[in-house]
């Protein structure tokens, strides 16, 4: 298992981990679908900013990503990251999240991040679980912020401090 920054190529094998989740879950609660352009831009614009976007990558191609932005604009939340951690299916439960997320948070340390945020739907209990596994604390709930399928959905934020 390879963990690497991502390039351009990657952005195809990115939406296709990142679309059915958008499509079948309430893991995220925008709707829409991430396109290979968008994709491509945001691993551009990340690289430039010089914010982390880390792949995992097997003989098989890529089974997950990992990657921070800005939590909030203005210069009082520079060192503040909001992250994201997606992984294929077929690759959870099996330490590629924990890679990630030490290359991820590794990064961040070196670019002088402070903290990094993780924003969780509340139904997401595997997610809040794995946070906590690797020292985040929950620090918020707030009720019924995103609406998806129909229906209102809470948001658990979770922090660490690097």
């Amino acid at each position: 298992m390879l963990i690497r920054p991502a390039s351009i190529k990657d952005a195809k094998s990115i939406a296709q981990i990142w679309n059915p989740m958008i499509r079948g879950t309430e893991n995220t609660f925008t709707s829409d679908q991430k396109t290979v352009v968008e994709v491509q831009a945001m691993i551009t614009q990340r690289a430039e900013l010089n914010h982390g976007f880390y792949v995992a990558q097997s003989d098989a191609g890529i089974l997950g990503f990992a990657t921070y932005s800005s939590f909030r604009s203005g210069p009082g939340y520079a060192h503040t990251m909001e992250h994201s951690i997606i992984l294929a299916p077929s690759a959870t439960g099996k330490g590629l999240g924990r890679s990630l997320m030490d290359k991820l948070e590794n990064h961040a340390r070196d670019t002088q991040v402070h903290v990094l945020i993780a924003g969780i739907s509340a139904q997401n209990t595997t997610a809040q679980l794995f946070h906590k596994a690797i020292g985040y604390q929950q620090v918020a709930h707030i009720k019924q912020v995103g609406f998806k399928f129909g229906s209102w959905h809470d948001l658990i934020l979770m922090q660490k401090f690097m």
